[in-house]
């Protein structure tokens, strides 16, 4: 049903843009006729608007990955550096839940950890909402920030690392098999908000697939068993995105060609000293308005990277 409505706003908006051009030709008649400031203006100011929604309608035929439409499954961990690395995370999870609160998207926090003095250590949301994984996709990698430290007492500059993990939520995949002898499975408090009944329990779990080492958490749920069945679908969908990326790199060896597709290739810096600028390291797109990216203004990124996967 998602998806039907989502192709009826695409129709619909073509069908305006189609509605837009004929108004535009009915006036630009008028203009070979007789010749008129004001027409001319009201005419560029309607071509420019054609121009913004050709662009949106664009944007959204690039999202036409396998998973693309899917939820997606975001983690963020500090990187070596301590508290820095911790307070720079907990700076990258406001950043995207900025971003999805400016958008139609939900959050779930699946798990979160504090750091010891500050920031966090890790964390783990679902993020629900038709083009999620496709939007966040090229999110994945180490973010590099560069700033005056808050915490040095000597006011130093510091630069601290962020990695950024996303993977679609894949329903109903039978591809993957997990055997239960492969399982090491945890249980132990929650540490995050929910009350008495989560935090006295022994209801978070954490799961670790033993031939990968690959760690799930989950403490997000008010009970061991829906915890543990949410933390086997984010396994499940780590699994599929490791396979898919073995699939791939080998089709690169194959080819040739090199093709960075490592979960510790940094993508974009964030500097706030000595000057103002966000880079993007793959498509060198920039910006000075660090505090506006901060607030959640990630979609010239975004966008970019989409148009790079294209070409």
């Amino acid at each position: 049903m998602k998806e039907i409505a989502e192709k009826k706003n695409m129709i619909s908006s073509l069908e305006k843009i189609k509605t837009d051009i004929e108004e535009n030709l009915s006036l630009l008649d008028l203009l070979e006729v007789e010749s008129d400031e004001s027409m001319e203006k009201e005419l560029e100011s309607f071509t420019n608007g054609i121009q913004e929604k050709v662009e949106k309608v664009s944007l959204l035929l690039l999202l036409n990955g396998p998973y693309d439409k899917n939820n997606c499954i975001l983690e963020i961990h500090p990187g070596a550096g301590g508290t820095e690395s911790c307070d720079w995370a907990l700076m990258l999870y406001r950043m995207y839940t900025r971003w999805c609160e400016k958008k139609p998207y939900k959050v779930e926090i699946l798990d979160y950890q504090d750091g010891e003095e500050a920031g966090l250590k890790s964390v783990s949301l679902l993020i629900k909402g038709y083009n999620a994984y496709g939007y966040l996709k090229n999110e994945k990698g180490v973010h590099r920030l560069v700033r005056l430290s808050p915490f040095d007492s000597n006011n130093r500059r510091h630069t601290s690392f962020a990695s950024v993990e996303v993977t679609p939520e894949i329903e109903q995949d039978n591809t993957i098999e997990i055997e239960e002898k492969d399982l090491k499975i945890d249980v132990y408090h929650s540490t995050g908000a929910g009350g008495q009944g989560v935090n006295t329990t022994d209801s978070a779990v954490r799961i670790t697939h033993l031939p990968t080492k690959i760690v799930v958490t989950c403490q997000n749920e008010r009970s061991q068993i829906q915890n543990k069945e949410q933390a086997l679908r984010v396994l499940k969908n780590k699994l599929l995105m490791r396979k898919l990326e073995e699939q791939e790199a080998e089709l690169n060896k194959i080819k040739g060609t090199q093709k960075n597709i490592e979960f510790g290739s940094q993508i974009r810096s964030y500097v706030l000293h000595p000057y103002s600028m966000v880079k993007d390291h793959r498509t060198d797109c920039e910006t000075s308005n660090v505090s506006k990216v901060l607030d959640g203004d990630i979609d010239m990124f975004i966008e970019s990277n989409l148009k790079r996967d294209k070409i």
